[in-house]
């Protein structure tokens, strides 16, 4: 690809000394877990998310898993008990619910927004409902007052998918990852704030949550060889949180590139047959992706390809339509199925360059 949809390796370059200079540092150190990295990077993300605690963990599923899982070991939710959850969204969000024996109750989203329909929530509450699970998809902020307001209302946890909108906020200044009770994070190398591999966080200001999920992912323990909990190992390496730590005070920055990119799509892409999503106030989007929609998006997808512009469709089958969910494969959720039958995303990205973004736009207008 002369244009990839992303690429790792000059998102790395662009701070590839500092970067280099920590992996080093841990190496030389001897110590790999559990140590002063994890410590820093863990005192330093909550600081910029604004929770009290932040507990690594192996990868954003395991987060969230370890959030449903908590709530469950302290009494606050049980097998079968009900959480609300946007159909439009990755597999991952559903997996840690249904994980824990949690049944999902999927809600549509609006178009416009691509989010959550907050409309439709309230009618999909029954007295097994414990929790909306909100998901801040392409790196667009998804809460909203009538969210909030619901949550308090029938007692319900607020818990947030934030895999995707590392430092995006909400119209009052709170960033995503400390509007909810709790918010499992996404360090995947892809994401705005990447790792070198899998890596993943819990966000939260509730002290007992925040201790039952640091011991469910260390084995289900609190204290060496004595075990609270039946826990899994779930842990962030000192190598990842060493990296990220460096990159964490680059992300502001790199989120303005990417900003700057979206708005050269907005501006310039002229094509009829191509649907841009709505524009939302900058600071409620650090635009993760870039997605578009269109009728021939199959053939656009191939077009851009055999021009040396990397695409990916997020995401051409919806959790309901999955094998894995084959009791939800009758289920008819027109929006959801919308969006994955007409979504491409752009290149976008920290490394990408405006001259770049122009050449997809000026192949984007021939089509």
């Amino acid at each position: 690809m002369d244009i990839p949809f992303l690429s790792l390796k000059d998102v790395t370059a662009l701070h590839g000394a500092e970067i280099s200079e920590a992996v080093n540092r841990v190496v030389n150190s001897g110590w790999y877990l559990q140590g002063k990295e994890n410590e820093r990077f863990e005192a330093d993300y909550a600081c910029f998310i604004g929770t009290k605690y932040c507990i690594g963990c192996a990868n954003g599923l395991d987060a969230l898993i370890w959030i449903f899982r908590a709530y469950i070991e302290l009494g606050i939710m049980k097998p079968g008990d009900e959480v609300i959850v946007p159909a439009n969204t990755y597999i991952a969000t559903i997996l840690a619910i249904t994980e824990n024996g949690l049944i999902p109750v999927l809600v549509e989203p609006r178009l416009n927004t691509l989010e959550i329909n907050d409309d439709l929530i309230e009618e999909r509450i029954t007295d097994k409902t414990k929790a909306i699970c909100i998901v801040h998809l392409y790196g667009r902020n998804a809460y909203t007052e009538r969210i909030g307001q619901l949550c308090r209302k029938y007692n319900l946890k607020l818990v947030e998918d934030n895999a995707q909108a590392h430092g995006c906020k909400h119209t009052d200044g709170r960033i995503t990852g400390s509007i909810g009770d709790a918010a499992g994070h996404s360090f995947y190398p892809g994401k705005n704030l990447g790792a070198l591999g899998d890596g993943g966080a819990v966000t939260t200001s509730d002290p007992e949550l925040a201790a039952a999920i640091r011991a469910l992912a260390n084995y289900g323990s609190q204290k060496k060889y004595v075990f609270k909990y039946t826990g899994r190992n779930s842990r962030l390496d000192e190598i990842q949180a060493a990296v990220l730590d460096v990159k964490l005070k680059y992300l502001v920055e790199d989120n303005l590139h990417r900003k700057e990119v979206a708005h050269y799509y907005y501006e310039h892409i002229k094509n009829p047959i191509i649907k841009l999503p709505d524009l939302i106030p900058d600071e409620q989007n650090v635009y993760h992706l870039y997605p578009v929609f269109c009728e021939q998006r199959d053939e656009l997808h191939d077009y851009l390809e055999a021009n040396g512009v990397g695409t990916v469709i997020h995401y051409p089958v919806p959790p309901h339509k999955q094998e894995c969910y084959k009791e939800w494969n009758s289920m008819s959720l027109p929006q959801t199925e919308y969006i994955a039958d007409h979504e491409l995303s752009l290149p976008i990205g920290p490394s990408i360059t405006i001259e770049e973004v122009a050449k997809i736009v000026t192949l984007l207008n021939s089509f």
